[in-house]
């Protein structure tokens, strides 16, 4: 029993799902003023139905409230003839008449009752169809604004723009990393200039210099040989030549820049 209940559950659940597919508010609607129009039309027959019978009623109501009138005299001329037995029988004919008469009212009065309500209903289901008119052009606007809006937010959602937006970030990071390296390339060849050039203008000051010192040594050996400076004694000769000290000192020199 457990098996069938969940069955039964399944079925109703998947007619529930393709009914509620299916179901188109504008012709739903439609439909609802079409069924709602055949009210109408059934109200207006049961209407026009309770109004004839109520007629019919009246005209019998009248037709016997005129035999009760009818017979009401009659019982009096008969008085007045002195003939009393045909005067009861005229009362009796009036009895009958206006019993039949307050059988015929009461059913008047029902079907009068009965014709004012059909009235108000056939007033309000006419007055609610014109609204349900109005309500319907409402709603079927709102129904397309609705889908509208559905399609262009499944529009949106059916755009990806992760990928192209992951892809202007791999450009603009490999556009960034080439910049760094022109940059860097630039600073590298800029400062290997400046050693170059700095390596020249040291090297030029130490050519400078050795000029300068060689022109200095030259001109301190341009003297003659015997002479002195003045006030100076020539000094005492020795037994053995001994090596200049500017010759000494150019020797340490040039070692020194052997080994460098």
């Amino acid at each position: 029993m457990g098996l069938l209940d969940r069955v039964g559950r399944l079925i109703r659940a998947n007619l529930n799902d393709i009914i509620e597919k299916a179901e188109d508010p504008q012709k739903i609607l439609e439909q609802a003023i079409i069924d709602m129009h055949e009210d109408v039309i059934k109200l207006r027959e049961a209407v026009t139905l309770a109004i004839a019978s109520q007629k019919r009623s009246q005209q019998q109501y009248n037709q016997y409230q005129s035999e009760v009138n009818n017979w009401q005299s009659r019982a009096q001329l008969a008085l007045q003839k002195g003939d009393e037995n045909l005067a009861r029988e005229a009362l009796q004919r009036k009895k009958s008449y206006q019993e039949q008469a307050n059988i015929i009212k009461v059913a008047l009065d029902s079907q009068t009752a009965q014709v004012e309500t059909l009235k108000r209903n056939l007033i309000q289901l006419e007055s609610k169809i014109s609204e349900a008119k109005t309500k319907k052009e409402m709603l079927i606007a709102r129904k397309r604004a609705a889908d509208v809006n559905k399609q262009l937010q499944d529009l949106i959602n059916g755009i990806n723009t992760t990928g192209s937006i992951a892809a202007f970030e791999r450009m603009e990071e490999k556009v960034l990393v080439a910049e760094a390296r022109s940059q860097g390339l630039a600073e590298l060849a800029g400062a290997d200039l400046e050693s170059q050039f700095q390596a020249l203008e040291a090297g030029n000051g130490i050519d400078d210099e050795l000029e300068a010192l060689k022109a200095q040594m030259l001109g301190g050996s341009a003297q003659p040989q015997g002479q002195l400076p003045a006030g100076e004694a020539p000094a005492a000769p020795e037994t053995q030549p001994q090596k200049p000290k500017v010759d000494t000192e150019l020797e340490e020199l040039r070692q020194k820049l052997q080994k460098i």
